[in-house]
């Protein structure tokens, strides 16, 4: 099969290099010199330097050569949520029809929206395609360590992205719940932000735990509020996702908070990381979309505070702390 990868990111990357074991693929990378430093090193040493490219890989900025590739196979856009309303709008004008699937996990800073809510308002036709997400970091899947994902989507464009996908080390699932596939991925960001400032403070595996419980409670209770499906959140994309990222520090939103959690602003903690995490850009639209909707996201306001500056990391946890008990329910 012909697969584009549209985005040269760590993430973009990786999958480029696993889809090129099966496939012929074209990675659409921005701009005329990284294309050339890319196609001339074999390796992306800004987002994923431990990877070499095989020597397979097509690396191009022509976006029109890349889309046209992958037109009549997969296209995989690669791009933070922020860039998926171009993207896609630059897909549908050079193949309206072409299948296509989104790997960004949040919510879109401006709108509010979710990804599907973006494509919706640029595409005419929806049917061929849906998100892959799922606990993958871009390292072990370039390096083809076992690593499982879910599409979503309807069933007969899922089962095209399980035949191109599927394959080796990448084990590929499915579902019909595209709104809880993305809530998983969005809110997860957040909570690992949440975990890596705990860590921070040294206030051990407990609260860690606790973080990471309470944290898929609120993720359950937006995402049924926003129209999924409570066992969603028990899945790959909910639970699996959120242990992945709350407790490794190859994770950009965990590494976050813990550079929040010892004195560093936002700002800084970003700059820092060098890196797109997703839970920064994704926090206050999450934490509106809440307010809305009537759901209560004590971590999630907690976390925007401390991005915010306008409480300290410290008084943000003590702040949760003297919250009300309650009964415990997840959703």
């Amino acid at each position: 099969m012909k697969v584009a990868v549209l985005g040269a990111g760590a993430w973009g990357t990786a999958i480029a290099i696993l889809m090129c074991a099966r496939h012929s693929v074209v990675l659409y990378a921005r701009g005329d010199a990284a294309s050339a430093d890319l196609s001339r090193s074999r390796v992306n040493q800004r987002y994923l330097p431990m990877a070499r490219l095989p020597d397979s890989l097509i690396v191009t900025h022509d976006f029109r050569q890349a889309v046209s590739h992958g037109a009549q196979g997969l296209t995989m856009i690669a791009t933070p949520t922020d860039g998926l309303r171009a993207t896609t709008r630059g897909v549908r004008q050079i193949a309206p029809q072409a299948p296509f699937v989104w790997l960004c996990k949040g919510f879109e800073q401006q709108s509010g929206q979710l990804p599907h809510q973006i494509i919706e308002d640029e595409c005419e036709y929806l049917g061929n395609s849906g998100p892959l997400s799922g606990p993958s970091f871009a390292i072990e899947v370039a390096r083809g360590l076992p690593t499982a994902l879910t599409v979503a989507g309807s069933p007969e464009f899922c089962e095209h992205v399980t035949a191109a996908v599927h394959t080796g080390p990448l084990r590929i699932y499915s579902t019909d719940d595209v709104v809880g596939v993305e809530v998983g991925g969005a809110v997860k960001n957040i909570m690992a932000v949440a975990t890596g400032i705990s860590d921070a403070l040294e206030l051990g595996l407990n609260a860690r735990a606790a973080l990471i419980t309470r944290g898929l409670a609120e993720m359950t209770r937006i995402g049924i509020a926003l129209g999924a499906r409570a066992e969603t959140f028990m899945g790959l994309t909910g639970i699996g996702d959120l242990v992945l990222t709350a407790t490794s520090d190859l994770s950009r939103n965990r590494r976050v908070g813990l550079a929040l959690g010892r004195g560093h602003s936002a700002a800084s903690a970003v700059k820092e990381l060098g890196h797109v995490a997703e839970g920064v850009r994704s926090t206050h639209a999450v934490l509106a979309r809440a307010r809305q909707l009537g759901i209560s996201m004590p971590i999630t306001e907690a976390v925007c505070a401390v991005l915010d500056g306008a409480l300290t990391p410290s008084e943000a946890l003590h702040a949760l702390l003297a919250r009300e008990p309650k009964p415990e329910m997840l959703c």
